[in-house]
């Protein structure tokens, strides 16, 4: 359990602590998500304009005369045919990673939503005083806000 969470002291019971917990790995598992998927998302666009500047360059320019001189340039070297799969994998991958970047949004958002809905059973009497300092933690060690649902 994090250092911080253990800090709550007795106005935060273990189910809410783990709770809490659970929310930042959460929390933890979709900023990953999110950072690989822009990080692939670069990468992929990059490399495409890179791929695409060569092919304006050596295969667009010099044989712009005939379709039929270009397209055989472009099949001639196995080369372009190997980026072309490559850079689809890439643009296919970023799909990927962005359905497993939602998910986990959704997942974070969920958890964080029913902790919001549940605050008035998770801190009970002299605990419900206190709990804004747990809020206030969880928001600026952990960027989540829990005061409010929305986004």
């Amino acid at each position: 359990m994090h250092d911080s969470i253990r800090g709550f002291e007795d106005w935060t019971d273990q189910a809410t602590k783990q709770m809490l917990q659970n929310l930042i790995e959460r929390k933890q598992k979709f900023d990953r998500a999110k950072k690989m998927h822009v990080s692939i998302l670069w990468l992929s666009v990059f490399t495409a304009f890179c791929f695409l500047y060569y092919l304006a360059k050596s295969v667009l320019g010099p044989y712009s005369y005939s379709f039929g001189a270009m397209f055989s340039v472009y099949v001639s070297q196995s080369v372009h045919l190997y980026l072309t799969v490559f850079i689809g994998g890439l643009f296919g991958a970023v799909k990927v990673l962005h359905q497993l970047k939602e998910k986990k949004e959704k997942e974070y958002q969920d958890l964080r939503k029913e902790i919001i809905d549940r605050s008035k059973d998770l801190w009970k009497e002299d605990a419900w005083k206190k709990r804004h300092e747990v809020f206030d933690k969880m928001k600026s060690q952990f960027d989540i806000n829990l005061y409010h649902g929305s986004k």
